[in-house]
């Protein structure tokens, strides 16, 4: 199986062991305490799973300023997104500032318990100038509309670094118990599976028919055993399909229309960050850490509006070196229905032209359910159609 990225093994940073994580949870009542932001609520998580292998924490200034220059940590490794906690002044009471270790309360959780226990390795303050130069490397933009970076602008200006020891997943395993798993979890169900080539599926949307023929089309080309359905369960920007409403979806479709034992369906604690281009370079890095041989990146990858062009996230992993990741990339060109092939076809693979085709994407599908209108089979299988056409008949 491939290797993790820059390192051996996984370093989940979940403390696994009964008896040190119930000494953690009752040092933790003693500790001054900070509530985080979901992001950084998130990136705990992330890093507890062993998606973030190698990190050991949220990074300092330095770090997370040479990640968005040079997409590098500074030890040289190649890292695309700063992962930090940022904080605002009326959370630094003093004893925050004059202590060693704090505790992490969790925002998505009712009673803010302890997430995380935190070394505490410097506590600075960024300026709107370094912020803004980070969301501009990271976002490629520092308009406040974008749905990502208010995620970094509007959440204070003081930047808390060190390594965590985290106490548990937040709300991931309870609300989604059949679907969250931690890249641990998934490398071991590879191995049972007996899977060598694996490739990965990124959505935050229920998966449309063309999204389902990329993956049958990217498991023929490269040969895979299987396919990882990895689907995000974090917070999204309004408009966006539920996570419950999705995994149900998904479920249908890979029931009914995928052969058994080909597809492992699965969920990742992290919010979304809309970072096209930066945030598929990210996206690659944990499917590695999953064990995941390939992964595909599609038109208009992670990206939210006009912010990027269709085919901006496949490019980027052009400019990057070659050694940079272990992960294979497999690249989904436009994917329609063409009405002479009567189905579902990539660009570049049918000999038909522009009047023959459908056009199919999760903005179109978002927008003809919203006018409560039913989905048409060039777009979603039955099974899919009637659970989305539930949702959202539930919240007109």
């Amino acid at each position: 199986m491939i290797k993790p990225h820059g390192a051996e093994t996984l370093t989940p940073l979940y403390v696994s062991d009964d008896a040190e994580r119930a000494g953690l949870i009752k040092e933790a009542e003693q500790l001054p305490s900070i509530t985080v932001s979901s992001g950084a609520a998130a990136s705990a998580v992330m890093l507890a799973s062993g998606y973030f292998t190698p990190l050991t924490g949220y990074m300092n200034i330095s770090e997370a300023i040479s990640v968005a220059n040079d997409m590098k940590l500074l030890n040289g490794l190649f890292w695309p997104v700063p992962i930090m906690n940022i904080v605002s002044e009326d959370q630094l009471t003093n004893e925050v500032r004059s202590a060693d270790r704090i505790a992490l309360l969790d925002p998505n959780v009712e009673g803010n318990p302890v997430i995380a226990v935190m070394d505490l390795s410097a506590i600075e303050t960024i300026s709107s100038a370094q912020i803004n130069h980070i969301i501009e490397k990271t976002f490629g933009t520092t308009d406040s509309e974008h749905p990502g970076v208010p995620a970094f602008s509007d959440v204070g200006d003081n930047v808390l670094s060190g390594p965590i020891q985290v106490l548990n997943y937040s709300y991931f395993p309870e609300d989604f118990p059949d679907t969250f798993r931690t890249a641990v979890e998934i490398r071991a169900d590879i191995a049972e599976r007996g899977w060598e080539k694996v490739v990965a599926f990124q959505t935050r949307n229920p998966m449309h028919r063309a999204h389902e023929e990329l993956c049958k089309i990217a498991q023929k080309e490269v040969n895979a055993d299987g396919v990882l359905i990895h689907m995000l369960l974090g917070k999204l920007k309004p408009g966006d399909i539920p996570a419950a409403v999705r995994d149900a979806a998904i479920r249908a479709m890979v029931q009914h229309y995928f052969p058994e034992n080909t597809v492992s369906i699965t969920g990742y604690g992290f919010d979304m960050l809309y970072a096209g281009p930066r945030e598929a370079l990210l996206h690659a890095v944990f499917r590695q850490n999953c064990g995941a041989s390939h992964f595909i990146v599609g038109r208009d990858h992670a990206g939210a509006g006009d912010y990027y062009g269709p085919f901006d996230a496949q490019e980027i992993f052009d400019e990057i070196s070659e050694d940079a990741l272990e992960i294979e990339i497999f690249k989904g060109n436009w994917t329609m229905w063409c009405k002479k092939c009567n189905e579902i076809v990539m660009m570049g693979d049918c000999p038909h032209g522009q009047d023959d085709y459908f056009t199919i994407s999760g903005t179109k599908q978002r927008e003809i359910l919203a006018a409560g209108e039913p989905l048409p089979p060039e777009i979603a299988r039955p099974e899919v159609a009637e659970i989305l056409m539930e949702y959202y008949q539930s919240v007109a």
